[in-house]
């Protein structure tokens, strides 16, 4: 999502609006736990004032993130709105963390939208599908849900022998 300098500059007495689909596929491959983002929809408006501009952007889509409990796909929808203010001024004062500078003649704004996106992947997120739950949490490779009927029923066999001495001591009292 590409904003030339001029265009920006000229957007002093008429904000500049803008509704594009942006392609943040490359969070996927980023460690996080975004498994799939398809194109996410972005619309707003910049406004240019003195040496800024503000960007008000809404920011709409779905990922895919591992539910906490199983690890399976969750669709996880999202909107927010967000703002970037950038500084046209050659002299800007770096260290201020609140306005970017822009490098060069064209502004993307993709990596603000990617951080965005990144800022609003929650901690946990879980699994309504009942047979997803019900079937991950049974089961898996090397192990299995016991419940505590099959604990009472079930003796560790390491453990065998000592169950013998304590039904030993039962008997003789």
């Amino acid at each position: 999502m590409n904003f030339p300098l001029q265009q920006l500059k000229t957007a002093t007495e008429k904000p500049l609006t803008f509704d594009e689909n942006v392609d943040i596929s490359e969070l996927e491959t980023m460690p996080n736990d975004i498994r799939e983002i398809p194109p996410v929809h972005v619309t707003g408006q910049a406004r240019t004032q003195g040496d800024e501009v503000t960007f008000q952007m809404k920011l709409n889509g779905t990922m895919t993130l591992p539910c906490a409990r199983t690890l399976a796909d969750v669709e996880y929808p999202f909107s927010f709105e967000a703002t970037e203010v950038f500084s046209l001024s050659p002299y800007h004062e770096e260290g201020d963390e609140e306005v970017h500078e822009i490098h060069g003649e064209v502004l993307d704004l993709t990596p603000y939208i990617k951080e965005n996106v990144i800022l609003e992947i929650p901690l946990q997120v879980f699994s309504d599908d009942e047979d997803v739950l019900n079937e991950a949490l049974s089961e898996g490779q090397g192990w299995s849900l016991i419940t505590e009927e099959q604990k009472e029923e079930k003796v560790d066999p390491r453990l065998a022998k000592l169950q013998q001495f304590l039904n030993d001591d039962d008997k003789k009292e």
